[in-house]
Parts: structure tokens; C-alpha cells; sequence
């Protein structure tokens, strides 16, 4: 690898260095290019490197392209979401701005859907294209910024190579529900790019360009909410901004002021991030998203920070067994591996303390433990314990950490080891790649990302429930022929967590579907009492109505079909359609009455009509043959026939799918 950018092995000085509180005096970095003070640094910078980079990412991610849209909320956030859907105008400008649906205030992430609904629809490619293109478009900015500020040019081309193939950046890039992460990433990255201008030159205009940069990627996802903290890192090095804690950097020009006045400068932007936090809580709060207090104690999410930590770091390393969701770590773990775990952070940062001297050591590691902070689950969000999309951005820190480090190394170890050192991280990129393609795979379709979280833990009950539901779909929408493989799935759910509300209710559903209304009923019940989220709850009374609708129990339908209406606006669709529905049931119910006493062709059409507009095509097929047998010449009623005879038949009252 290039020559290592580092403080260790010091050059003679006339006088000893002034040590600060912080630690010893830091030194110039040495490094094996030249200065990058002018304003044509970017035009210097060699374009072979920022192809290389964008090709290698477009070689391993292009799969994507071809895949589908995800069940994982791909479908809230865009398939169907009628709000984004209707193209960029005031309507959805608007919307954008006050919406809080999903638990978060992302006005920009919302926009960028709807500009990529009003270019590609419902075509899932070009949906994918836009994240790929914004995760290129990251690599290439990181690399862009670390070599201006270190003046490395190679380790800053082997850490962005590190970030932009690494396997646990996949979901970020392949799910596009989850383009908040990227987007937000493309303007952290710019913010970066723009205080370093600002660093150089302190001005006025400079800060207010790097504080709307960073707004916009506030306005992406409130994970960067710690972007000042970052700064002060950068400050500490490469910039190496504070005066008394370090020489001036001899590859980036900037002045030195004292570090009361380096804090004093971040304040405006400390007040975006604390307003963005106000704002995530509120929107959190209105989707009972958060779920610190109810169901996860103290130390339970004390438990889950320590051991996600630890849990990130391994999966950097050895990125083998990733997955779309993982359990919570809380009542699962014995309490030596919590220990463990907790002993081995420490250790990692005593031993970063204590090599404070080589500074890119402790500004990774601080990059790496304080961005994980808002998603460690301190404030626990969602049911998930960690998830491969937090550590996009903080894994940064421990990639730089590394690549400065073994460059560190190299640089004064034989002329042999230098070139073995060079051959080991060619592998290791080249094995990441590969591993990454292996992951993009997985999300070829939702029943495969699915099957692998299963695979990864077999006590992954949301997973369980997950590929259950794939094969129940499978079974309703696709013709595919029943087995009692889905019942299989919800009954592992059920055996890892007998509390599973929505197991239970997938169990319901796979009963419902295949005529066992009376069983299908008790497992809904079972499941509400259970459920505590909305979303399921509301689902649940749903598919009671529905239930209690195949038996004709037409008023204890429509109570449960307006229950769930009072939980929220997810549930309207269903549930009103079911609603209005059984009023029709109850024509269909009258006129069949009718009917037998008195049967006519004009009332059987009639009825046949009903049924049709309650999708009971197979009835309504066999009310229009009735009305024929009365009067073979009854055009309409044939022509009736005709037309469904050509579609495929639905069942009368459908559960819904999970």
C-alpha cells in the first residue's frame, strides 16, 4: 500500500513540542504526495481512480436492476403510496414538507421517490438505478474527500473501494425503501466536501453552504443529526484545526484557532440536529414507533447497544452472515457474551487511547462509536436489534482507521512485507466484492432476503412469519398449488415466540383460506390479544370481518371492519371496502331469499350482479346459468357469462395476505 500518513515515527525538531491536555503534540503528517492547498485540487486528483471506483461498484450492483420491489416497506414508501404518485407539483411539495408517515420527517426522501414514480412508474429498475447511482456517487465523493484533506491519494482510493463494495452496504443500496440512507449519505458527504472549502478559508457564505448541505441530509434522514460532533473529529484530524493539539497539517492548508472557538463554531449546526430530533420524536411518537418504555427496559437496551457494537465490528470483518432483520439481542444472550462483548469495546479503546499519537486511530474510532449512537437502540425503534443499513455511514470511521493504520504499518516494515501488505488488501477487496454480489443476490425477490434471515437464525421468528406469508401469497395470487408449507413457517414463529400476534394471524389467514372459518377466528382472537402495534391490530380486526363476513354474520362483521378504521389510515382501504361490502352481502342475502320463493330470470342477473361487485365471480357465474335455464334468450345474462368465463375465478370473501 502508499506510503502511511502518520505521527508515530516523528522527524528531530529544534525543541520539544508543547503537549496538550488531550495528549501528546501532534506533528505534520507525512504522506507521499504533495500539499493540496490550491484551489485546482480536484482537477489534480487522477480520473483512472474515480473510474476504477465507479466501475468496480456498477460490476458488483448492476444485478439490481433487474430486481423487483421488496415486501419490506416498498410498498409504503412507493408501490402504495397514492402521495407520491402524483408527481412533483405544490400538492406534493407540500405533503412532503409535513408528512410524518413511517415515523420520520424526510421531505427529501419523500421527493425523490416521486420524481423517480414520475420517471419510472411502477418499473422497479429505474428505482433501483437511482439508489446504485447514489451509492457510485458517494464512493466517489469520499474518496474525493479524504484524498483532498489527507493528500493520500491511495489509502483514500482503498477506503473508499472498502465503503463502496463492503457486503453490509448491500441493503442500503439494493432496498429502495432505503434510499433515505444514501441520499442522506450524498449530502453528508457534500457537507464534508463544503467545510473543508470552509476550513481552508473561514467565511460567512462558506459555513451557510456547509450548514444547508447539511440540512438537506437532515431532511434525507435524521441519522446525521452527530454531523458537528463529526466535525470536531475532522477538526482534531486530518484538518487538524486546533491550535495547541497539533502542528498545521502539511498537506491542507488551513488556520488554527483555539478550541473553545473550533466548539463555538458548531453551534448553529447543533441547533439543526437538535431541531431534527424534536421533529424525529414527534413523527415517531405519532406512529408509536418508538418502543423504549413499553417494551424494552433499560438494561435490555443497554444489553443491545453493547453487544451491537461489538456485533458491528465482527460483521465488518467476517461479513458472512448478514441478514435483512435481527432479532433483538435483549433475554437472548447469556450474560458472559454481554460481558464479553463489553470488555472487548473497552479494551479497543483504551488501546485507541493509548496510540492517541497516530490520531487517525481515535477519530475513526470516535467516528465509528458516536454515529451509531441515534441508532443503537438506546431509543428503541422498531423490533429489529441492529440493522446492516445503520452502519453505512459509521463504518467509514473504522475503514480510514484501518487503511491508515496497516499503511502505518507498512511504511516501515520490509520492502517484502510492504509488497505482501499490498497483495492481502487486493484479496480482501476482491473477496468483499465478491461476497457482495452474493448478498445483492439475496434480494432478488422477498421470499429468498426472507429465507436467508431464517437460515442466518433459525430463532428468527419475524423471519419465519415473513416466508410463511411469501408461500401464503404465493398460494392466493399465484396459483401456486397448496402445501402446508406456510403453516410449517408460522408454527416455528410460534414455537420461538408463542406471543407472536402476527404469526398467529398468518395462521388464521392460511386456515380462512382453506375454509376453516370457525378455527381462523380463534386464532384472530388469540393474535388481538397480543397484538399492541396499530398496524397488526388493525390488520387483525380486518380479517375478522372478512371471517365473520364468509358466515354470513353480517353485523358482527361490520363492527370489527369499523374497529379497524378507528386505528388509522392504513387499514382504510381494506377495511372500508370490506365495510360497504357487507351491505351488499346482505342484498345478496334478501334477494337469494327471495329468489327461492319466486325465481325469475330479471332477479337472477340481478343477483349474479351483486355478487360480481363483491369479486364472488364463481356465484355470480353460476346466478347468471340460472337465469338462463329460466330464459335461454336473456342476452344479458349470457354475455355475463361469456366475460367471466374468460377470467380466472376469485374466492368469494379472500383474507388478507401477510
Amino acid at each position: 500500500m502508499p506510503a502511511a500518513n502518520t505521527t508515530r515515527h516523528r522527524r528531530k525538531r529544534s525543541r520539544p513540542a508543547p503537549k496538550s491536555a488531550f495528549g501528546p503534540r501532534l506533528t505534520p503528517l507525512p504522506v507521499e504526495t504533495t500539499p493540496v492547498n490550491s484551489a485546482s485540487t480536484f482537477g489534480k486528483l487522477r480520473v483512472a481512480p474515480v473510474i476504477l471506483l465507479a466501475l468496480l461498484t456498477f460490476s458488483i450492483y448492476f444485478q439490481i436492476l433487474h430486481h423487483p420491489f421488496s415486501n419490506y416497506d416498498d410498498g409504503e414508501y412507493v408501490t402504495d403510496n397514492p402521495d407520491i404518485q402524483h408527481g412533483i407539483n405544490p400538492a406534493t411539495l407540500r405533503w412532503a414538507i409535513t408528512s410524518t408517515e413511517h415515523g420520520n420527517w424526510h421531505p427529501l426522501t419523500w421527493l425523490s421517490h416521486t420524481l423517480d414514480w414520475q420517471l419510472f412508474g411502477n418499473n422497479a429498475g429505474g428505482h433501483h438505478f437511482t439508489n446504485l447511482l447514489l451509492h457510485i456517487l458517494n464512493a466517489l465523493l469520499l474518496f474525493i474527500f479524504l484524498a483532498q484533506v489527507t493528500g493520500a491519494t491511495g489509502q483514500s482510493l482503498f477506503a473508499a473501494a472498502i465503503f463502496a463494495v463492503h457486503p453490509i452496504n448491500v441493503e442500503s443500496v439494493a432496498w429502495v425503501a432505503e434510499r433515505k440512507n444514501v441520499l442522506c449519505t450524498l449530502f453528508f458527504l457534500l457537507a464534508l466536501l463544503a467545510y473543508s472549502r470552509y476550513a481552508r478559508r473561514p467565511g460567512v457564505i462558506r459555513y451557510l453552504v456547509v450548514a444547508l448541505l447539511f440540512a438537506f441530509a437532515l431532511a434525507a434522514k435524521p441519522m446525521v443529526v452527530t454531523f458537528p460532533f463529526v466535525l470536531l473529529l475532522l477538526d482534531y484530524w486530518p484538518l487538524q484545526r486546533i491550535k495547541n493539539w497539533s502542528q498545521p497539517s502539511l498537506v491542507f492548508s488551513a488556520p488554527q484557532f483555539p478550541a473553545w472557538k473550533i466548539a463555538l463554531e458548531k453551534l448553529p449546526l447543533l441547533a439543526l440536529s437538535i431541531g431534527d430530533c424534536v421533529l424525529t420524536l414527534i413523527a415517531q411518537n405519532k406512529v408509536n414507533a418508538i418502543k423504549s418504555v413499553t417494551k424494552f427496559s433499560l438494561s435490555a437496551r443497554l444489553t443491545n447497544a453493547v453487544v451491537s457494537y461489538a456485533a458491528y465490528l465482527w460483521k465488518t470483518a467476517w461479513p458472512l452472515r448478514l441478514a435483512v432483520f435481527y432479532p433483538h439481542f435483549a433475554g437472548r444472550l447469556a450474560a458472559w457474551q454481554v460481558a464479553l462483548c463489553g470488555v472487548f469495546l473497552v479494551g479497543v479503546s483504551v488501546w485507541v487511547w493509548r496510540e492517541r499519537s497516530r490520531p487517525y486511530l481515535m477519530m475513526g474510532w470516535c467516528w465509528f462509536l458516536g454515529m451509531m449512537v441515534p441508532v443503537i437502540g438506546l431509543i428503541q425503534v422498531g423490533d429489529q436489534g441492529m440493522a446492516d443499513r445503520y452502519a453505512y455511514l459509521p463504518l467509514i470511521g473504522i475503514f480510514v482507521a484501518a487503511v491508515w493504520g496497516v499503511a502505518d504499518w507498512a511504511q516501515h516494515a520490509k520492502r517484502e512485507v510492504r509488497v505482501s501488505t499490498t497483495v492481502v488488501a487486493t484479496a480482501v477487496l476482491v473477496i468483499f466484492s465478491l461476497l457482495a454480489w452474493r448478498q445483492a443476490r439475496t434480494w432478488q425477490s422477498s421470499l429468498a432476503l426472507w429465507s436467508q434471515a431464517v437460515t442466518v437464525d433459525p430463532t428468527n421468528f419475524v423471519a419465519e412469519d415473513v416466508v410463511g406469508s411469501e408461500i401464503l401469497l404465493s398460494v392466493l395470487n399465484k396459483g401456486v398449488p397448496y402445501s402446508n408449507e406456510a403453516q410449517v413457517h408460522f408454527q416455528r414463529a410460534l414455537q420461538i415466540n408463542p406471543r407472536d400476534s402476527e404469526a398467529l394471524l398468518n395462521v388464521g389467514a392460511d386456515l380462512q383460506t382453506h375454509g376453516r372459518v370457525q378455527e381462523a377466528i380463534a386464532k384472530y382472537k388469540e393474535a388481538l390479544e397480543y397484538a399492541q402495534d396499530p398496524s397488526i391490530k388493525g390488520r387483525i380486526l380486518t380479517d375478522l370481518g372478512s371471517a365473520y363476513e364468509r358466515l354470513l354474520d353480517l353485523a358482527t362483521a361490520r363492527q370489527y371492519y369499523r374497529e379497524a378504521l378507528k386505528l388509522g389510515p392504513k387499514n382504510a382501504p381494506a377495511a372500508f371496502t370490506g365495510f360497504a361490502r357487507t351491505y351488499t352481502d346482505e342484498q345478496i342475502v334478501d334477494l337469494t331469499r327471495t329468489l327461492a320463493a319466486q325465481p325469475t330470470a330479471q332477479g337472477y342477473w340481478k343477483l349474479g350482479q351483486l355478487q360480481e361487485s363483491v369479486a364472488s365471480n364463481g356465484d355470480a357465474i353460476a346466478s347468471y346459468r340460472r337465469a338462463l335455464q329460466i330464459d335461454a334468450k336473456f342476452q344479458a345474462a349470457q354475455d355475463a357469462v361469456d366475460r367471466l368465463a374468460k377470467g380466472p375465478e376469485r374466492p368469494d370473501v379472500p383474507p388478507l395476505a401477510h
